[in-house]
């Protein structure tokens, strides 16, 4: 994982799209924030600890590389795994919320488009999601914040109405996989696609 300090950083676009917020300076306390989000491999001990059900995709060759993002998981059980991982290390671990995605995603690059700049790759469209290492990483060394998985947050969409949980990033998919670092999307919590993972934060409190 990778430590965070506490900080401001601007966040959203300019020329934000329809629906999201314009570009402001946020406050964010510290965090631990991992390299990649949660793979087939870290997924593994989870199941075999809890007995939880696999997630859809499980064993399709197409999805069952070790070093693929765990995929088809809905928000209940990425939840489920971060309390799983908070017992087991003894310290509080939990999903990102969508500010603090942000933050670690630009990795002090407050104007590019992407975690790692402002270049597209030309890589994709994809059959399939990415080995986690195989996309470009940003200033702080994260990967797969583009172009592999959206990522559950914590938040709420709307928290005046509960429907449907926020996520970042994006998505190998979608027919242009590398959506911008400000890229927002949201899913009803109970649902799982094969394009949706998660990242974990660690915090002190």
């Amino acid at each position: 994982m990778v430590e965070i300090p506490p900080g401001w950083f601007w966040m959203g676009r300019d020329d934000s799209a329809r629906g999201e917020p314009p570009r402001r300076l946020v406050w964010t306390e510290g965090f631990a924030v991992g390299l990649a989000p949660v793979t087939n491999r870290d997924y593994a001990p989870f199941l075999d600890a809890t007995g939880t059900s696999p997630p859809p995709w499980w064993s399709d060759p197409r999805f069952d590389h070790p070093e693929q993002p765990v995929v088809g998981v809905n928000w209940f059980e990425a939840v489920a795994f971060c309390d799983w991982l908070s017992r087991k290390l003894g310290l509080r671990h939990r999903l990102p919320t969508e500010t603090e995605w942000e933050r670690a995603a630009r990795g002090g690059r407050c104007g590019a488009r992407f975690p790692w700049g402002d270049e597209r790759p030309t890589a994709g469209p994809f059959d399939r999601p990415p080995l986690v290492g195989d996309t470009p990483a940003n200033p702080l060394g994260l990967v797969a914040l583009s172009g592999v998985c959206h990522e559950w947050c914590l938040d709420w969409e709307d928290e005046r109405a509960e429907a449907r949980r926020s996520s970042r990033g994006g998505a190998w998919r979608h027919q242009d996989p590398w959506s911008m670092v400000t890229h927002h999307s949201s899913l009803p919590p109970h649902l799982r696609y094969s394009d949706y993972g998660f990242r974990v934060v660690r915090t002190a409190i």
